[in-house]
Order: C-alpha cells, then structure tokens, then sequence
C-alpha cells in the first residue's frame, strides 16, 4: 500500500538541520513604530542595519514613527475632481461664459441656415 517518497511531508528547510547547516542568524533588534491609528508594528532589523525613521503601518498604511505621543500624519489624499472641475480652476467665471455665450451663437447660427436651408427646398 505505501510505497512513497522520503520526503513526503516535510518541506525545504524542515528538519533537524537548523543552525548548523543554514549557518548563525545575523543578531537582530526590534524597534517599535506607532501610527497615527495607534497601531504598533514592531519589525526586526539586524543588528548593523540602519533603522529608518518611518516605516508603513501594515494594518492601515499609514506612515509609523519611532515616537508613541506623536505619530506621523497620514498623507493627504485628494479627492477626485471632475472634468469641469479642472476647467473651473483654468478659467474664471467670466471667460466661461464668454466660451459659452461663443458656442450657443455659433450653434444658433448653424440651426438657422439648416432652417432655411429647409425652407427653400421644401417646395
């Protein structure tokens, strides 16, 4: 019934090796970063890493810093903006409607010579 593999069950890395095959661990540190949402995340580093001043929540995203009274803000999103909302920050009010005032003469204008286009050839 059971003819199987050796290393069935087991996966790269497992067993009694450890240490002394893979070599001696780097020493490591944990330094404590807070956020605004007070998360604390607490990642290790070795020993003679740089530890950097921020690092990101990974429950919200936020920024963490190193001090628990004062966290990093959270970055500042903005919010989606409309077509017309771009328009609006290029131009003022009044050259909007000037822009307007243009289109509707022109349009006007294209609907009566249709108009009498229409007009004269309807007999």
């Amino acid at each position: 019934m059971g003819s199987g593999s050796a290393i069935r069950g087991s996966r790269v890395g497992a067993g009694p090796m450890g240490e002394a095959e893979r070599g001696e661990s780097a020493p490591r540190i944990r330094v404590p970063f807070y956020c605004a949402n007070n998360h604390e995340v607490v990642p290790s580093f070795a020993h003679e890493a740089q530890v950097p001043e921020e690092w990101d929540c990974p429950r919200c995203g936020f920024p963490a810093g190193k001090d628990p009274h004062n966290p990093p803000a959270p970055p500042r999103t903005e919010p989606y903006k409309t077509h017309l909302a771009y328009v609006k920050e290029r131009r003022s009010d009044e050259e909007g409607q000037a822009i307007l005032d243009e289109a509707l003469a022109k349009l006007r204008a294209d609907r009566a010579e249709v108009e009498a286009y229409m007009r004269a050839n309807a007999n």
